[in-house]
């Protein structure tokens, strides 16, 4: 048999030296090379089946078989695909002008780098099989009957040699592995890299004759193709789930990019329970192969509950296939996929409200969470929102469109209050006089609402307005009572001011209370209760606040507190001292609540003295 031994070009030997010790992060990447090349070959006989018919062994079936041998120390590859004549062979395996190699070379040193990002070619990813071989024999027959059957031999160093050799149809690739990567002769390893990156591969990958890739790619199929049942294996399989998914999103789009995506929202929310932060579980495919299963940057943060595979073609690769090439082609990819993400919650909020309730009770927070960090997505976000509101029962959710749609007439303000429940917003002076004149006031009572206002000044060009506001200006309404008259209000308004001493900017009445004798209002700019609480739980600084006293003039308290300053002017001033202090507790502005026990306890003792005080008379006029 006639034998060829020719030396690596320059270029060639250059590019082994790479490859071997600097380009590849990890050594296991040649199976997914070799496997990714062999699937290719498949392909590209399937095309020429469609115009060639006297094919070399035509009946053969189109598989990869992979065998490892840990007593020889070899992982053998074989397809029944294409093939390769002489001449194929060398420009494929060792020369520059076919495999892309001499580009390859120029760029890195244009860029002075060993990491750069050009796109594989089948040569250059077939080199990477000498990081972990000490020898390398190709076997090989091409489609064409009258070729003959080849072996291309080499040990990675300065040459190869090609001998003609009995051959199958396709390529058989047999690697004789170093002692130190003798690994990847066992069966478990190869499985476990065949599972991690091939999985997908459309043709079947037979294991030492067990077939290792029985999870069809799904999301390359029509979604009306696909069963429920379908769905749900395959989301137990990609997100090693043992649940069944919430929510499935399935899509294609071929405009502005090409994409595949199959995604699943869970059932369950491990961060809820305490199970710290979850880590993000959408994989990213080119053409069914696998390039990172935890692609940084390829979607907000926010989605990190997400599971499932984005799969686009469009994506220029590496050579290592490890990373992808045009970073802002990848953000691109992602800011796609979060707006269709986006307008599936949309629909499935209007289409069954149920089941977007039980999802937003478990989720909410990532969705607030991508609010206060996704600029682009806000109004999207914003409108997946939802919370319980003063004009509907407890535990009925709404959303802001809601909200609008209930709007009074000539409203253009959305009220809103945040709170520990909404137990403790309704028993606060804030919301009644918004209930008195029917207006709607939403509850949010979740740690991370303290944030969400600070990132959401409107929506739908209704601004957002906080309820315990020191501005807001609120029709008149018709209250029971008789209020004190305008020279008593004044001057009791100057006196309590004195009373508190500067803690307050100044005291006056106001429209907004009905059953409460007093509130504290804060300026729009300024933390509230909840926020303030957090700053000081996370060791910040926190703004000093003049808050502004607003009386309620027709409240019994009021007037007696206007007619006791001077009657008895000690007692009158605990009592405006604890009024005013119950309202600063009520916005999140007592520094030491102790002190109201300590006054209250004051107050008592002067009003047993008077009423001891008063039995005593009584007893004596008897």
């Amino acid at each position: 048999m006639s034998s060829q031994h020719q030396s690596f070009q320059a270029e060639v030997r250059q590019l082994l030296e790479i490859v071997i010790h600097s380009l590849y992060t990890d050594k296991d990447i040649f199976v997914r090379e070799l496997v990714s090349n062999a699937s290719d070959a498949l392909e590209k006989l399937k095309v020429t089946q469609l115009t060639e018919k006297d094919l070399f062994q035509a009946d053969r079936e189109a598989q990869i078989e992979i065998t490892t041998n840990e007593e020889a120390r070899t992982l053998t590859i074989r397809d029944s695909g294409i093939g390769m004549t002489r001449e194929e062979l060398v420009k494929n395996l060792g020369t520059i002008a076919h495999s892309g190699t001499k580009a390859f070379l120029k760029n890195l040193q244009e860029k002075g780098s060993q990491s750069g990002g050009l796109i594989g070619q089948f040569g250059v990813g077939f080199y990477s099989v000498f990081m972990v071989a000490e020898r390398v024999e190709v076997f090989t027959h091409s489609w064409r009957n009258d070729s003959p059957g080849l072996c291309w031999s080499s040990d990675g160093q300065e040459g190869y040699e090609i001998t003609e050799a009995e051959a199958d149809r396709g390529a058989k690739i047999v690697i004789y592995l170093k002692e130190e990567h003798a690994n990847f002769a066992k069966e478990y390893a190869v499985k476990d890299l065949i599972t991690r990156y091939s999985n997908f591969t459309s043709f079947p990958i037979l294991l030492n004759g067990e077939r290792v890739n029985k999870v069809d790619a799904i999301w390359l199929k029509d979604k009306k193709d696909c069963t429920q049942e379908e769905y749900e294996e395959f989301y137990r399989f990609i997100g090693k789930a043992w649940d069944k998914p919430r929510f499935t999103m399935h899509f294609t789009s071929d405009a502005p990019l090409d994409i595949h995506a199959l995604l699943f929202l869970p059932e369950e929310n491990p961060e809820r329970f305490g199970f710290g932060s979850t880590q993000p579980g959408v994989a990213l495919y080119c053409k069914r192969v696998m390039i990172d299963p935890n692609p940084e940057g390829l979607l907000p943060e926010w989605l990190r509950f997400l599971r499932g595979v984005i799969d686009s073609a469009d994506l220029p690769l590496n050579i290592s296939r490890e990373s992808m090439q045009d970073s802002a082609l990848v953000k691109k990819l992602g800011t796609v996929v979060t707006k269709r993400l986006l307008k599936f919650l949309e629909k499935q909020a209007i289409d069954d409200p149920e089941a977007y309730r039980s999802f937003y009770l478990a989720f909410s927070r990532y969705l607030k969470e991508g609010l206060v960090s996704s600029h682009e997505h806000r109004e999207s976000l914003a409108s997946l929102l939802r919370f319980e509101s003063s004009l509907e029962d407890e535990g009925t959710l709404s959303s802001f469109d809601d909200y609008i749609a209930r709007m009074k007439e000539g409203q253009k303000e959305i009220y809103y209050l945040a709170g520990s429940a909404r137990s403790v917003i309704e028993s606060g002076p804030y919301i009644e006089a918004f209930k008195a004149r029917g207006i709607e006031v939403a509850y949010f009572t979740e740690p991370v609402d303290t944030f969400l206002f600070d990132s959401l000044s409107e929506f739908k060009e209704k601004k957002f307005i906080r309820a315990d506001q020191a501005d807001i200006e609120l029709e008149d309404t018709t209250q029971e009572g008789e209020s004190l008259s305008e020279a008593e209000t004044s001057a009791l308004s100057t006196w309590w001011t004195e009373v508190l001493e500067g803690s307050i900017k100044e005291v006056k009445s106001g429209k907004r209370l009905v059953g409460s004798p007093v509130v504290a209002l804060v300026p729009e700019d300024s933390p509230n209760a909840q926020m303030r609480s957090m700053m000081k739980a996370m060791g910040q600084e926190v703004p000093a606040i003049t808050p502004v006293l607003e009386i309620n003039t027709r409240h019994p308290l009021v007037k007696k507190l206007s007619a006791l300053r001077e009657q008895n002017p000690e007692v009158a001033g605990l009592v405006a001292r604890q009024l005013s202090d119950q309202a600063l507790l009520s916005a999140g502005l007592v520094e030491h609540p102790q002190e109201l026990a300590i006054r209250m306890n004051a107050i008592l003792e002067k009003l047993l003295w008077f009423l001891d005080f008063r039995l005593f008379r009584i007893s004596l006029a008897k």
